[in-house]
């Protein structure tokens, strides 16, 4: 049986980051760790192919190749596995689908001819049977939630590591919080499922074998939702690690805020090796964090904390959305002042969306609010919004220009780098080999210093974090490289405004 991993293409967004990896030398920022992880569900006797659209193209070859089509998409992705569901089917392949995207709205998609939904380590085994009886149903899914324990190795051996820009591992799935815009409760529950240490070891392991990445994302939505677990079994394991093969590897993962509270966990997640996280902010206004249950940002100084963080070690990337049912007017100045004020280099704003599976999406369902046959927009709602859909798309493009332009991250840098404060671990932290910078660097210097408008920009960037402080000579060019990255994507997205593809 030949089988074809099929990853559609992300659009041009702050996620995939396509910009800042060309910089980079890379073709995309990760390889698609669900598909990876189904291929050693399959049968070992099966052959596997794994086409990631973000980095190479779909052939008629690899098609024909294929018994069956696997598209593993999360909604974001949509446009993109509509063309490759046609493509396949103009050569009479079979497909089976899988994935969010699916998942929320499976009966989008007639020409697919299995789903496997929800949680493959429970719904695929049920596919692969039925396949073996001759007895296969249109859709297989679960209430059920995976034990993630048994869940297996990902097989790196299908991944050409050199395209990438970081590698990924998953420790836990679900959240304890219920944020009423976010579609992880209902995908994976409120009880946070986790991974052994042993399992999370032997996967860096694996990885290890194939390539030697500096940086290693931990795709959990949020990583300290089972805090016990966390400090008494992954962090230690990682602490280890990090000691016996390669204490230079940082990591990157999604938390929220009320990590700032607990001193311990900080330092046990800084030991090791935990430095970008990823934090959902939303909003400064309380209202629309009322409004939205985003209990775990309340009854806090937002600002105090992300300043705590930064002191203590970690670089913040900061989700922020407008909106809100109870938003006014005056809402995107103050994103703009809390944006500047809270030093995040890296702030990602959107407007609000209903995803599928979603409270908010069966609220704006009831109201009569949900807008037919929305494409994915940075700038645009899935829903009518109650604020003037003029004031909101004006606001929004005031907000983006003003955050994403040159100048304003520059400050956001000065303000970074007067607050943050490099960890004080027990390990030794190494630097790291020449040659992992050094290609990178001099890309950046061609691409943006010598080729790019931006170049006094950049150079601005550079020099003075150099002038003000030399240790941080590695931010500063990071940072001169997301001047790149913002202004390149804020410049798509005007281009994108009149509905034209945000596929490039």
């Amino acid at each position: 049986m030949n089988i074809l991993l099929v990853y559609p293409e992300m659009p041009d967004t702050f996620w995939s980051m396509k910009y800042a990896t060309k910089v980079f030398g890379k073709k995309a920022m990760y390889p698609p760790l669900g598909l990876i992880t189904i291929s050693n569900l399959l049968p070992s006797t099966w052959k596997k192919k794994l086409v990631d659209l973000n980095v190479t193209a779909l052939t008629k070859e690899n098609i024909l190749w294929a018994d069956y089509i696997f598209i593993s998409a999360m909604n974001v992705q949509e446009e993109s596995a509509r063309i490759i569901i046609s493509e396949c089917k103009k050569l009479n392949k079979k497909i089976v689908a899988g994935g969010t995207l699916f998942t929320h709205e499976f009966d989008k998609f007639s020409e697919v001819d299995h789903f496997v939904l929800n949680e493959a380590e429970i719904t695929l085994p049920l596919f692969l049977n039925d396949l073996t009886h001759n007895t296969l149903k249109k859709i297989y899914s679960t209430e059920q939630f995976a034990n993630v324990e048994e869940s297996p190795l990902p097989d790196w051996s299908l991944v050409d590591v050199k395209n990438y820009h970081y590698a990924i591992v998953q420790y836990s799935r679900g959240c304890p919080y219920n944020c009423d815009f976010c579609d992880v409760t209902s995908l994976f529950g409120r009880k946070p499922r986790t991974k052994t240490s042993v399992q999370i070891i032997n996967e860096l392991n694996e990885i290890a074998k194939y390539e030697n990445f500096p940086f290693i994302l931990f795709a959990d939505d949020n990583l300290i939702g089972n805090r016990r677990i966390l400090m008494s079994d992954l962090l230690p394991a990682l602490i280890e690690w990090r000691k016996k093969n390669n204490p230079s590897v940082y990591f990157a993962t999604q938390v929220t805020i009320n990590l700032s509270d607990d001193e311990k966990l900080m330092k046990l997640m800084l030991e090791a090796g935990f430095r970008h996280i990823f934090v959902g902010i939303e909003t400064p206004d309380e209202t629309s964090l009322l409004e939205s249950r985003k209990t775990q940002n309340l009854k806090r100084n937002l600002l105090d904390s992300i300043k705590k963080l930064n002191e203590n070690g970690f670089i913040v990337v900061g989700g922020f959305i407008v909106g809100f049912d109870t938003d006014d007017e005056g809402i995107f100045q103050r994103q703009i002042d809390f944006i500047q004020e809270s030093g995040i280099v890296l702030a990602t704003v959107n407007v609000l969306k209903a995803p599928p599976g979603t409270e908010l999406y069966e609220r704006m369902k009831n109201e009569n609010r949900l807008i037919d046959g929305f494409s994915f927009h940075e700038g645009e709602s899935n829903f009518i919004p109650k604020m003037n859909k003029e004031i909101l798309s004006k606001g929004f493009d005031k907000l983006i220009s003003t955050v994403y332009s040159p100048n304003a991250i520059f400050e956001r840098n000065k303000k970074f780098i007067s607050t943050y404060q490099f960890p004080k671990t027990e390990t030794k932290i190494p630097n790291p080999s020449i040659k992992i910078y050094l290609v990178p660097f001099l890309r950046s210097v061609y691409l943006i210093g010598i080729k790019s408008k931006l170049r006094l920009h950049y150079w601005k960037t550079i020099i003075w974090t150099f002038i003000n402080n030399k240790n941080f000579i590695d931010h500063g060019v990071f940072n001169g490289v997301m001047i790149y990255q913002l202004q390149k994507l804020y410049d798509k997205y005007n281009f994108t405004k009149n509905n034209d593809s945000l596929y490039s």
